[in-house]
């Protein structure tokens, strides 16, 4: 029953992120992510069989990407890191949400309770997932902004690089930060959870 917690837990928070970007591209006036059948709450729409299951087993993953095409937005490079900070905004909204009934739950229910353990585990994974997917390299949403920073023509062979390496240069940071024991990103995600929860009184 654990295990259903943690799996309901990762397909609301991947599938509610990845719609908050196509419904905020398609209200800055972008119908692609619409077009490809991204604009709904269904959860096959979204999730990528690889990157749901390496969240699973090793606790870093991905949903599908949601296409937009910045031509049709009316400022694009603006909007772009709008419909960028959608996904981790949602996930920060749904945190508290969670949180929150956490907090009146479990006036009444033990901590051993499966809906105490799933409110627990839903508020962690949305934390984690807007901190993490903030991060500015591609394609995690952060990129946006960094690359809305780096808009002038001298800065043309950083984002080339950044957006054909990217996923390459993040896949290596994971690997180096856990198989060489260094720890940054357990250590930034244990400090902000800890805090996070603190905010609500709950330990």
């Amino acid at each position: 029953m654990l295990f259903i917690a943690v799996l309901l837990a990762i397909i609301i928070a991947l599938t509610v992120h990845e719609y908050a970007h196509a419904a905020v591209a398609r209200l800055l006036g972008d119908p692609t992510a619409e077009r490809a059948g991204r604009l709904t709450l269904n959860p096959l729409s979204h999730l990528d069989p690889v990157g749901f299951l390496m969240l699973m087993v090793a606790g870093f993953g991905y949903a599908k990407p949601v296409p937009f095409d910045p031509r049709y937005l009316k400022h694009p490079r603006r909007d772009s890191v709008l419909v960028g900070f959608a996904g981790p905004a949602s996930n920060v909204v749904m945190a508290v949400a969670f949180a929150l009934a956490l907090k009146f739950f479990s006036l009444s229910l033990g901590p051993d309770n499966l809906l105490i353990s799933f409110l627990y585990l839903s508020a962690m994974l949305n934390v984690n997932l807007a901190v993490f997917n903030l991060i500015p390299i591609p394609p995690l949403d952060g990129s946006h902004a960094l690359s809305a920073l780096l808009h002038h023509p001298k800065w043309n062979r950083l984002r080339y690089v950044l957006q054909t390496q990217g996923p390459m240069i993040l896949l290596l940071l994971i690997i180096l930060d856990s198989i060489g024991g260094i720890g940054i990103f357990s250590a930034i995600f244990g400090t902000i959870n800890t805090y996070f929860f603190h905010l609500f009184g709950i330990s």
